[in-house]
């Protein structure tokens, strides 16, 4: 007999951002797999779920999968999460997702409970330019990074790509440098803190909005979407 492994979406920020779908599958799942148990906990408590939890993280070893694994092969439902969005964009879920697709002697059923995401949140207030466009996730801190940026600049294409509160003042002076290298004129749109209470958008000129950032400590909070318009 074969489990089901359920891949649900859940909020980016506002705890009523879920869909009555993924409440009901949390409930009925044997067990619930997620990144962080105590960032999970705070949204099961807040609608009342009392499923067990497992963490799943970017650390967990191949122990770890194959627990998943054999759980799954004794029928149970499990449910998978992440601390918030959809799992498997820029996210570790995607690791385990692609393992158990590998696993051939797995008859694995699988779904996905569709909900929030920050990409699709940002691009639907991006107005013209992102009808077609590359989307590059949290860019490497180091090796190839360069490389990325760029690319960034000196693509006819848009790009969305994810950055934290730790590295959106950097990405934005490298994006500066690289724009005034290039001779090309980027417009970025940045979303902070999307669907929470201090949600903020900014629009400009990567050197603009690196002042913009640096007027308020405040602005550095939380979790940034950056979207780069194609080259002028």
């Amino acid at each position: 007999m074969s489990g089901l492994l359920s891949v649900v979406a859940t909020p980016i920020g506002n705890r009523e951002d879920i869909t009555l779908r993924a409440l009901r599958i949390l409930k009925e799942a044997d067990l619930i797999l997620c990144e962080d148990t105590r960032v999970a906990k705070k949204l099961l408590d807040y609608y009342e779920i009392k499923t067990p939890l497992l963490s799943y993280h970017q650390h967990s070893d191949n122990f770890k999968t194959e627990k998943i694994k054999d759980l799954l092969k004794a029928g149970n439902k499990l449910a998978l999460i992440s601390d918030a969005g959809t799992p498997g964009v820029s996210d570790p879920g995607s690791k385990l997702i692609s393992q158990l697709r590998e696993e051939n002697a797995l008859d694995l059923k699988m779904e996905i409970i569709p909900g929030p995401s920050a990409l699709t949140a940002a691009l639907s207030l991006a107005g013209i330019g992102f009808d077609r466009f590359t989307f590059l996730g949290f860019l490497p801190h180091k090796k190839g990074r360069q490389t990325l940026v760029q690319q960034i600049v000196n693509s006819e294409t848009s790009f969305v790509v994810y950055e934290s509160k730790h590295r959106i003042l950097k990405l934005l002076q490298e994006l500066g440098q690289a724009s005034a290298l290039a001779k090309v004129k980027k417009e970025l749109i940045i979303f902070r803190e999307i669907s929470k209470l201090h949600e903020s958008v900014y629009q400009g000129e990567a050197e603009t909005l690196l002042t913009e950032l640096k007027k308020d400590a405040n602005n550095l909070k939380g979790e940034f979407v950056v979207l780069i318009k194609k080259k002028k």
